[in-house]
This record gives structure tokens, sequence and C-alpha cells, in this order.
């Protein structure tokens, strides 16, 4: 066997004691980053790691420390590209804080979310963002809480953990734009979300286990509601789960002899298939169809035309869900706070007046 592609043992934090020349426990701590030491045999062991391009072993570093050094985010879909911006601001944050994100998906399953958090407390996360799959089947969280574990929610809130929330107004981003649809002369204004329902049909918003979706869901009826507009919960739209099955409710939807004149997509991937079918169909956008989504995508500003969203804050949403976890992490002991950030309709030209 070749010499020069055999491993190489590792190097020890011994090792590095030695080159620095002190002692191991002072190599420890300047590499577990605990204690204190002067800034002279900082600079030494530093120097010397690097020479011999050590690397710390981190289970050994958390048997004495009683931290790993990871955050665990249990997020409902990395495909769409709201969660991938939000996990972005997660990672940021704490990375800049010293510690390493661990990524789930959980599929908007509950029973894959448990999963999950299961195999995070087994690899002894330090602490959990999580975006609940259903705000009402959280007991999984509940142990996570009692077992000492410091637990923030993103963009969902469980009304029943008491834990940091960060969340954006949903309710109002929904308010604003059915209004101006109203305004416009919209009467058949349909609202198409992931969310489903056992017999695939809306008929409260309690149907809707998904508290960001529930709450744009209440915004949007209670305009119509406002607005005289009777028998809207037909028009709330669920099961749009894949591409596939969203192009099927679009395509009926628009093909029926009492068709939409506007749509609002509950994310950008729905709002995405409604623009494909449109086209299909030979359809115009916004002249026989107005479309509003939420969540401003790169592919909403470079269409033709150019479509109206709802631009919500989702790179702060995670990096602000990070903040308040690493400061729990840092050892900051005060109520749970619930952060709400602001949204804005970003009016681009998908919608008419009819």
């Amino acid at each position: 066997m070749d010499k020069s592609l055999s491993k190489s043992p590792s190097v020890t934090v011994a090792d590095v004691a030695r080159r620095a020349g002190v002692s191991k426990a002072t190599a420890a701590r300047v590499l577990g980053g605990y204690g204190t030491v002067s800034d002279r045999v900082r600079e030494a062991v530093t120097a010397a790691a690097s020479s011999l391009d050590y690397r710390p072993n981190e289970l050994a570093r958390s048997m004495t420390t009683g931290r790993s050094g990871t955050i665990g985010v249990v997020v409902g879909d990395i495909e769409n590209p709201f969660f991938s911006l939000a996990v972005r601001g997660i990672a940021d944050i704490a990375r800049q804080a010293g510690f390493t994100v661990i990524l789930i998906n959980s599929g908007e399953d509950a029973t894959a979310e448990k999963a999950a958090i299961r195999t995070l407390l087994a690899k002894r996360v330090d602490g959990l963002i999580v975006s609940p799959a259903k705000e009402n089947d959280v007991d999984h969280l509940r142990e996570a809480i009692r077992s000492g574990l410091p637990l923030a929610l993103l963009d969902r809130c469980g009304e029943a953990l008491d834990v940091d929330t960060v969340i954006a107004d949903d309710q109002n981003a929904a308010e604003n734009i059915t209004r101006q649809l109203i305004t416009l002369g919209h009467r058949r204004i349909a609202y198409l979300t992931a969310c489903d329902t056992p017999d695939h049909r809306f008929h409260t918003p309690r149907d809707i286990s998904t508290g960001s979706v529930r709450r744009r869901i209440e915004g949007y009826l209670s305009v119509c509601r406002e607005a005289g507009l009777i028998g809207m919960e037909d028009w709330v739209k669920v099961g749009a789960v894949t591409p596939e099955r969203t192009h099927r409710i679009v395509i009926e939807m628009l093909q029926s002899g009492h068709r939409p004149t506007a749509i609002i997509a509950s994310d950008s991937i729905i709002g995405l298939e409604v623009f494909r079918a449109h086209r299909e169909l030979g359809l115009n956008i916004p002249g026989d169809l107005s479309l509003v989504s939420f969540h401003d995508a790169d592919w909403t500003s470079v269409t033709t035309p150019p479509v109206t969203v709802v631009r919500q804050p989702v790179y702060e949403l995670g990096a602000t869900a990070a903040k308040l976890l690493v400061e729990r992490l840092n050892g900051e002991d005060r109520a749970a706070r619930k952060m709400v950030l602001k949204t804005e309709v970003v009016e681009r030209a998908s919608t008419q007046a009819i």
C-alpha cells in the first residue's frame, strides 16, 4: 500500500500542548473555549493547532463542556424558497455565535417531525428551532421543553407552548391583499393552500392546523364578510401539496363555468403553478385572472407580467429566531417573547380592476 495514501494518526490536544509548550489542561482550555488564559498562551496554542491541522473531537468536547455546539432545526419543506431563506438566516446567526446547524425536513408531516425531534435529542443538540407541522399536535415539543432544552418556534406559533416565537403579521397581510382585490371589483377570489383536510374540502379555519395559513385565511374571510360577500369558504381551496395536485386544482377552477377572477396563492410554489396553468389554458394575467402570491420569490419579478406579492421578512424571521435561541443558550432567563415581523404588499402588474 502506498504510504502516502495511508491515514495519519489524529492530532490530539496533547500534541498541540507539546508544540505550544504548555500543559495539556491549558491547551484544552484554549481549544475548548472555556476558562481563562493569557493572550500570549492563547496565540501559542492557536498557532500550534493550526500548524498541526488539529481537528477537535466534538464528542470529547461535549463531554467536557456539556455542550455539543449544535442547534437542531426542523422545517416543513426545504425545497420551498421560504424555508430555504429562513434557514439561511438561522445558519448565519448560529455560525456567528459558534454553533453548527443540523437541519431536518419534516415534509409538513407531524409523524416525521416527531422522529426528527427524537433524532436531534439523541444527537444532544443544545437547542431547537422548529416550524411545527401541526400546532395542535405538540406534545413532543412539550417533552423537549420539560427536558430543559431551549426551543424557539419559527413562522408558526403554538399557543399552548410558552416559548420564544417569531412570526410574520400574516392575518394583516391577507386582509390587505383581499381588501385591494375587492376594491378592484373582484368578488370571486380564490385562496389556494397546501394545507389539507380529511375530505379535501375547507369548512372553517379550525380545519387548518398550520397557524400562519390559518391566520391568512381568517384575514381573507373577515374582509370578505366586511364587504358583504357570502359563501367565501367555498373559495378556499386546500390540498395543493404537490405541483401536480396544485396544477389539477387550478385547471379545474379555471375551466369551471364559475371560475375565479382572482387567486391568492399561499406560497410561491403554488403561485408558480397558477402561472403555468393560466398559460396552458390560453388565459391572460391580469386580463382574465388577477394573481397575488405570498413570498417574494425570485421568479415573481421576472415573469410577464411580474407578480404582485406579499413580501415577508423571511431571512429576518430565521435570524430573529436564532438570536432568541442563542440568547437563551447564553444564559438569559426571561419571559418567552413573541415577535411579530411586518410584511408588505409589493404591487406589480398581475392584478387589475374588472
